[in-house]
């Protein structure tokens, strides 16, 4: 590009900066990514931001998704980001007088690919929640965690963030607070809630007594609340025990599966909703692909005249 949009582009750095308050990272980030969009125009013949057309875009869309503009492939996701950032150079441009009219308008990125997400079967699920038990404190504290978060589908966040409060011995339900700190009622199956109740009889008070007081639900050796960052290590550490062959085994893992096994057992995904805490039951559905493909695999090796 020629000099004047190269300039451009400083100023709506600069903007983003100063009078938006763009974190550091963040200008980087713009900078990189505007550079390439600068270095693709210049090599396309484009000499200046008013002489990019809709086609250009379009082009340069397909260029970052194809690695054409930066010698790599890059995932939907980045190429959204890129084209972002482009159309906010454009939208600065037209409010700054630079330009006639902002093509970018009507630009979109490309819809990341639907990930399904990874769920253990229920086979899995045992031998992971039996690793994580034993009879050391620590073990016991790891099995009634794994145990709840894979009985309610609950955020790792949601787990770690429960306090003694929250957990009652009479009901057979759990409140958690999810996202936009919404709240919800989950149930507690029998297995889960001995699992927790044997934790606060037979560890708790002795990991509290090492602490100072706080009124969290499940604590680490020194007293203070687990942290999330714990409880992945919790299931990556019982999962190697448990010889899972799951690459980045997590607890939000639990969460799919549990999501997964309630669908595979019949339930609706309107409930299978409400119990997530999803905003939108389009989220959920992704579950019910996850079962469609378990139920065609399974017809296609069961019956006789399938294939």
């Amino acid at each position: 590009m020629d000099a004047a949009s190269e300039a451009l582009i400083g100023r709506y750095l600069r903007h983003l900066a100063i009078e938006l308050g763009r974190s550091p990272h963040t200008i980087a980030a713009y900078r990189r990514d505007l550079g390439v969009y600068a270095t693709w125009t210049a090599a396309d013949g484009i000499e200046s931001l008013p002489a990019v057309t809709r086609s250009d875009l379009d082009r340069y869309g397909i260029a970052l998704a194809e690695g054409a503009a930066t010698g790599a492939p890059l995932s939907p996701t980045t190429v959204g980001r890129m084209l972002s950032a482009v159309r906010g150079l454009h939208r600065f441009a037209l409010d700054e007088g630079s330009l006639g009219e902002d093509v970018t308008r009507d630009v979109r990125p490309p819809k990341p690919a639907a990930r399904l997400p990874k769920a253990l079967t229920i086979d899995q699920v045992a031998a992971l929640l039996d690793a994580a038990g034993g009879e050391e404190p620590s073990r016991m504290r790891d099995r009634a965690l794994l145990e709840l978060l894979y009985a309610t589908g609950a955020r790792v966040s949601e787990i770690v963030g429960l306090d003694l409060d929250d957990w009652t011995q009479s009901d057979e339900v759990i409140r958690l607070t999810g996202k936009g700190s919404k709240q919800r009622i989950v149930p507690v199956g029998s297995i889960a809630r001995a699992a927790v109740d044997e934790y606060l009889v037979r560890v708790r008070p002795g990991f509290a007594a090492r602490g100072r007081g706080t009124p969290a639900l499940f604590l680490g050796e020194r007293g203070a609340r687990l942290s999330r960052q714990h409880a992945f290590l919790i299931i990556r550490a019982a999962g190697d025990r448990a010889r899972l062959a799951v690459e980045h085994l997590s607890p939000h893992v639990l969460r799919h599966s549990f999501a997964t096994h309630l669908l595979q057992g019949g339930a609706d995904v309107r409930v299978v909703q409400e119990l997530l805490g999803h905003a939108s039951v389009a989220t959920t559905q992704i579950y019910t692909k996850v079962t469609a493909d378990s139920l065609r695999d399974a017809y296609l090796l069961a019956h006789p005249r399938a294939r």
